[in-house]
């Protein structure tokens, strides 16, 4: 059996997909779910799911080392195999990084190496861009810039808008996260030298690829 601990913020639609597709499934148990915030909706979705719901607040502490090592206790108690961030609203520490250095994945909202950071919806229209996306990667102390395990591609129509664009493109973070989070758990996915490998063969910029 594989730990997985999943980190939010917000509503946590990517965890119930998570959730829904892994949690108990090929031996993959999501042990906990950690939120920042005590609102944050992905809290609910850990209970209804039988999971343990945590909350490290991040309120009021300024310091990111002191908040950060907060979060490894929290996290560590659980023995993960893998870290999960899900909309998880926090610049991390390199501290925190590297404590679980090639043990963490994040989804974020563009085919990187293009846009990096927040609003990158609106960016993909205002560029002219064809196509749009979002990739899985694993978290290195670069925001944003680890490796890529998987991408997923949606065209931008000429009707499109950032909220059409970010509904599209949704749909296809929950298809492909569950995908990877089952290729670790298999111990097909790993991460040496900085680099994304799966069944041992190196992934290219874009990630795994397939015609």
């Amino acid at each position: 059996m594989k730990n997985v601990v999943v980190l939010v913020s917000g509503n946590g639609s990517n965890l119930q997909a998570i959730i829904d597709q892994c949690h108990g499934n090929d031996g993959i148990k999501i042990a906990a779910v950690v939120a920042n915030k005590e609102d944050a909706y992905g809290l609910t979705r850990a209970k209804e799911a039988g999971i343990d719901a945590v909350v490290v607040k991040s309120k009021g502490i300024t310091d990111r080392s002191e908040y950060d090592d907060k979060l490894m206790t929290a996290i560590d108690g659980y023995q993960p195999d893998l870290i999960v961030l899900a909309g998880f609203m926090r610049i991390l520490t390199p501290e925190f990084v590297q404590h679980y250095h090639g043990k963490m994945i994040n989804i974020h909202p563009s085919l990187l190496p293009k846009y990096t950071g927040l609003n990158t919806h609106q960016r993909a229209i205002d560029a002219g861009d064809k196509a749009h996306g979002t990739s899985v990667h694993f978290v290195t102390e670069e925001l944003d810039g680890g490796p890529v395990i998987l991408q997923a591609q949606v065209p931008i129509l000429a009707q499109d808008n950032a909220d059409t664009l970010m509904a599209k493109v949704q749909e296809q973070e929950y298809r492909i996260y569950p995908i990877v989070i089952e290729w670790f758990c298999q111990n097909r996915l790993n991460m040496s030298n900085e680099k994304a490998f799966l069944d041992s063969n190196e992934l290219g910029l874009s990630g795994y690829a397939t015609d």
